[in-house]
């Protein structure tokens, strides 16, 4: 948005500053307290990186988040850190205000109900009071905007009292602290939960008396351990008023002896062109010969296999005469063009059948290789401006919860950043987030036609050694699509057909493109896994 253009939709008569609600509010109101201030923010979009969620809870008037322009419904919730009775909340909108919108209040997320409806915003300051909501997460979601532009909040800001206060009662002992699973490099825990007279917030994980980690359940995978030695775990809960618990009963784990680990994997996206290898200008006969030059243990395929519309025929005729040779140790993901067949993703499902388009009865499912975890995404369920968390989402969350292995990697066709002809994914953000969380190593994607690799990120896209690693690897026989500046975050961008050769040990992975010509084209560094 430009500001510039549109700062005179600012200087507003004094009876719209006054804004929505404020004829309502009640002494009640003045007990209340500031609850949102720098608590974790997630958005169904952003204008920019510098306009991101975080900016509408940092206490600034300057700063502010910007929203997707032109786009109906958007939104931006809060995670208050824990349940609360929600009273007031105070908008603070930019030039870009909502003329119609909705608040919304949550206990886990994703259910949420609707405690206040406005349907003639002015814009300036509105201060709905009164509300009576109860959760942990509170969400304001546009419903129509009031200009041409998106949505923009300098502040938003929520009031009410948090469950805990004055609290001062710590959870019981949690017990029962075990191990599930053990490898060369990780531990999986699990213990009974405490009860609190509020409620839990966490667990405080402790290895060898430093705390490592604080879960949200009672379960915690430790990972990055030394292979062959012993490390004491203990355990303590902590409650919504930071009341902590006395520690568990300790325990004693020993790593197994291991090894390297080492395998090598192939990797590309956006593939067969409706070509064959009698045409010189046909290109995925080619890269499915780096293919066979890289000898992986399995190819992944980050979406688009076959094109236009990804018919059984067309897989038939194209896909399966090139890289059709790898189709047993494929680990494959569909991208739009296989939602294009008549009946969508029949092809993709009938040419590569259900043991590998489907293993786990869904198009998105988990594969182990040595000590990684391989998380395979249908992402055209992050593409439809839905407000409700897909079934992929509570799937995944899930997934990793279960998961023992100390490497995490996942791949989907939609990338969440891209300097590329699509651009950013704002509908992947929870996704990616997701993953961030659980400290994620590495994301594939594809989807743009071109090769571009970046930094680790954090969940606002911003470089962060704590991350993930993306590599959109749409280069694999497609056209080539035109790609703009990179991002901040961008390593390197490469416009040249190619496939992705992946090393990984049980601790490490480094990447490298292949090009035509069997050169190397990108190498990554080598990376330790989180």
């Amino acid at each position: 948005m430009d500001r510039r253009i549109r700062i005179s939709a600012v200087v507003l008569p004094l009876v719209l500053v006054i804004g929505l609600g404020a004829a309502s509010a009640t002494a009640g109101t003045m007990a209340d307290v500031l609850l949102s201030r720098q608590q974790p923010v997630l958005t169904s979009g952003n204008e920019s990186s510098s306009l991101a969620g975080d900016k509408a809870v940092d206490g600034s008037t300057t700063t502010r988040w910007a929203s997707a322009e032109g786009v109906d419904p958007q939104w931006i919730r809060v995670d208050l850190g824990q349940s609360a009775t929600v009273n007031r909340v105070k908008l603070t909108w930019e030039a870009a205000f909502a003329k119609a919108y909705r608040i919304e209040v949550s206990d886990d997320g994703t259910a949420f109900s609707t405690v206040k409806t406005v349907t003639n915003g002015n814009g300036a300051t509105d201060d709905l009071t009164g509300l009576g909501g109860h959760g942990r997460y509170v969400r304001v979601v546009g419903t129509q905007r009031a200009t041409t532009y998106g949505y923009s909040l300098f502040e938003l800001e929520v009031y009410g009292t948090a469950d805990s206060s004055g609290d001062t009662q710590a959870p019981t002992v949690p017990t029962g602290l075990k191990t599930t699973a053990v490898t060369a490099t990780a531990a999986a825990l699990s213990w009974t939960a405490s009860a609190d007279n509020v409620g839990v917030s966490g667990y405080d994980v402790l290895r060898d008396g430093v705390v490592v980690a604080t879960a949200a359940t009672t379960q915690y995978n430790d990972t990055g351990l030394t292979a062959n030695t012993s490390y004491q775990y203990t355990v303590r809960a902590r409650d919504l008023a930071g009341n902590v618990s006395a520690s568990s009963a300790a325990l004693t784990v020993k790593t197994s002896a291991g090894g390297t680990g080492e395998f090598v994997l192939a990797a590309a996206g956006d593939i067969a062109d409706q070509c064959t290898a009698s045409d010189a200008n046909c290109i995925h006969p080619k890269t499915a010969k780096l293919v066979d030059f890289i000898k992986p243990a399995n190819v992944i395929t980050m979406g688009d296999n076959q094109y236009d519309d990804a018919h059984l025929s067309d897989f038939q005729n194209y896909y399966d005469k090139t890289w059709g040779k790898f189709k047993s140790i494929t680990k494959p993901i569909p991208g739009n063009h296989e939602s294009y067949d008549d009946t969508p993703f029949a092809g993709y499902e009938k040419y590569f059948g259900a043991a590998i388009a489907k293993p786990q009865g869904k198009r998105y499912y988990s594969w182990d290789k040595g000590n990684w975890h391989f998380i395979a995404i249908d992402s055209n369920d992050f593409v439809t401006h839905d407000l409700a968390e897909p079934a992929q989402i509570t799937w995944l969350k899930a997934d990793l919860a279960k998961n023992t292995k100390g490497c995490i990697a996942a791949y989907y066709h939609h990338p969440r950043y891209s300097s590329g002809d699509h651009g950013d994914n704002p509908d992947s953000a929870q996704l990616w987030e997701t993953l961030v969380g659980a400290k994620a190593d590495l994301v594939l994607n594809g989807h743009d036609h071109h090769y571009e690799r970046f930094l680790p990120q954090n969940g606002q896209g911003q470089v962060d050694p704590n991350g993930p690693v993306q590599i959109i690897g749409g280069m694999g026989g497609k056209e080539l699509y035109p790609v703009s500046a990179g991002h901040p975050a961008t390593a390197k961008i490469v416009e040249a057909f190619g496939v992705l050769k992946l090393s990984m040990t049980d601790t490490t992975f480094q990447s490298q493109l292949i090009g035509l010509d069997q050169q190397v084209l990108d190498s990554s560094p080598t990376y330790t896994c989180h």
